[in-house]
């Protein structure tokens, strides 16, 4: 008989690295193709495995980049549960609530923190965090609150957002570096519910 007929072909099957590969694959080619580019059938192939294998213990594409970037949770899962909850009038405020709850954890900061500051230095980081933030995030906010100029609207959002967590982590400026949570949030919160639901004119 043909030794070479009885080996088995094809991808590995999940071994006991094959999560730690399919993450180390993630990330390289978010970093490299970034989020809008990156398929799970890519990762797939760059870990040597089934596409199905990614599947099974990450499920979507959304949630992969959330485990490869080790981030503390899922913000586009939550942002739609804020969403569909509460009076759409105080999404922005709740929004910022939300946001702060998290980002003032040091540990579920560190992350983030990461990632940002790569993406201010690397221009394939910045495409990354745009992509999925645009897209899985302030995108799914801005769809649900307001039907009309959706991709300006989640773009000057990004700029709160972001400057937000710039100024008040990463260059610490005071005093808004130490102010309490429900201040920033009572602050800001408008300025993020105009951006959502009020009245901007695009001009073509």
């Amino acid at each position: 008989m043909n030794k070479e007929a009885g080996r088995r072909t094809g991808r590995r099957p999940g071994t006991s690295g094959a999560r730690e590969q399919i993450l180390a694959a993630a990330k390289h080619s978010f970093a490299t193709n970034g989020y809008e580019r990156t398929t799970i059938r890519g990762v797939a192939s760059e870990a040597g495995v089934d596409p199905a294998l990614v599947h099974h213990y990450f499920g979507t594409k959304r949630q992969l980049f959330v485990d490869a970037m080790d981030l503390p949770a899922n913000p586009a899962e939550i942002i739609e549960g804020l969403v569909a909850t509460g009076d759409p009038e105080d999404l922005g405020e709740r929004m910022i609530r939300f946001m702060l709850s998290v980002w003032d954890n040091e540990e579920d900061r560190a992350p983030l923190m990461a990632i940002v500051r790569t993406a201010m230095s690397e221009d394939q980081a910045a495409t990354m965090v745009r992509e999925f933030a645009t897209k899985e995030i302030l995108g799914t906010i801005v769809k649900a609150a307001r039907s009309d100029n959706q991709e300006l609207r989640a773009t000057l959002l990004a700029s709160q957002v972001f400057g937000l967590l710039i100024m008040r982590y990463i260059i610490k400026l005071e005093p808004l570096a130490s102010a309490d949570p429900e201040t920033v949030a009572g602050a800001i919160g408008p300025t993020f519910q105009r951006y959502l639901t009020g009245p901007i004119e695009a001009n073509d």
